[in-house]
């Protein structure tokens, strides 16, 4: 259960930086970014994690087939909403289990490729993906958000931040 934890408490800080930020700033270009915005950032960090919901299902995660959904990186209340969600999937009892990943790593043809995996493999993915769109996140946030405050740790990686704690001790 702590891979679901972690997830849980990472899509909390997601969630608060959400609820922080004005409306019109959740949707709002950031040159830093190549002119992305924290809602875009957010509904890619948010599908990952969904289609590791609907794995739960067919046991094949494609994040290939994500949504893309527009209206999801400018809704903040939706956002909001599906991290909910998500969050109560995660809390529930879900015990590890095969997977099949299929991608494509092509720009232009190729074909899936099918590779061995399994649910924690994947929640652990997740847990990387979003740490390091939320380390983007950071970045704009300081850049043209600051009178959004940030948790310490936020867009940091657990082995990081423990890594940084020996070396101050």
């Amino acid at each position: 259960m702590s891979l679901q934890n972690s997830a849980i408490s990472l899509l909390d800080q997601l969630k608060d930086t959400i609820e922080t930020l004005k409306p019109n700033d959740f949707s709002s270009p950031v040159e830093v970014l190549s002119n992305s915005t924290v809602g875009q950032h957010m509904r890619h960090t948010i599908e990952f994690f969904i289609c590791l919901m609907d794995a739960a299902t067919n046991d094949i995660i494609s994040y290939d087939q994500r949504k893309h959904d527009a209206i999801l990186e400018i809704d903040s209340k939706l956002a909001i909403h599906v991290i909910g969600s998500i969050q109560e999937f995660l809390s529930k009892e879900i015990s590890d289990r095969p997977l099949t990943n299929e991608a494509n790593y092509e720009v232009e043809g190729g074909e899936n490729v099918r590779m061995t995996s399994s649910f924690h493999r994947e929640l652990a993915y997740c847990i990387e993906h979003a740490i390091h769109h939320m380390a983007l996140i950071k970045v704009a946030i300081h850049q043209k958000f600051n009178y959004v405050s940030l948790p310490p740790h936020f867009g940091v990686a657990s082995s990081t931040v423990r890594y940084q704690q020996g070396k101050d001790s």
